[in-house]
């Protein structure tokens, strides 16, 4: 029905049709802004991480120079030391048996925040009276844990003592896990 007011001024029929376009116009709004917003939320849902070789810089030996990575879980660890389970130290004066301790605390908390080595992106040595010929022991033992074809972005500080005089090596590390997209009962 077209009101008594508006009649006079524009036919009826025009104002109808009009209405009816607006509310077809209005639908197809709608979805179209549906489906953009699908995509795009269904594309920032999973962690994309990129462990890029840039130009310009001499290739990396087990490591990367960068790693950029997208909507995830970010988990940051705290600099892990070479103690068991009981929180004894393992290894005294062995830096390689230190560093395996090490890597195997960093396994257990990734593994705590459902993580895994592949998801790690950057891990940050600490070594006590660091020297020159204990990068291959040092790089080998990270070899056995990261992921080789795309490892984490990695920096090495030689320093003069840490926490405690025995402790050769402390490693924190920051990882990046995918969001999950869908849960299982």
């Amino acid at each position: 029905m077209c009101p008594a007011t508006v009649a006079p001024l524009i036919g009826c029929s025009l104002i109808l049709s009009l209405g009816y376009q607006q509310t077809q116009i209005g639908r197809v709004m709608k979805v179209l802004l549906t489906v953009l917003f699908t995509a795009f939320a269904l594309s920032q849902l999973s962690a994309q991480t990129e462990f890029l070789k840039p130009e310009g810089i001499a290739p990396a030996n087990g490591y990367s120079h960068v790693v950029v990575t997208q909507p995830g879980q970010l988990v940051f660890l705290a600099g892990q030391v070479a103690n068991n389970r009981e929180g004894q130290l393992v290894g005294k004066g062995d830096l390689k048996a230190q560093a395996v301790q090490v890597f195997e605390n960093i396994k257990a908390a990734l593994a705590a925040a459902g993580a895994t080595f592949d998801d790690v992106v950057k891990i940050t040595w600490y070594v006590k009276n660091y020297k020159p010929e204990n990068v291959t022991m040092l790089r080998e033992v990270r070899s056995m844990y990261v992921n080789k074809q795309t490892p984490p972005a990695s920096t090495l500080v030689g320093v003069a003592s840490l926490f405690q005089d025995d402790y050769l090596i402390e490693v924190d590390a920051v990882a990046s896990v995918p969001t999950k997209r869908v849960r299982k009962p």
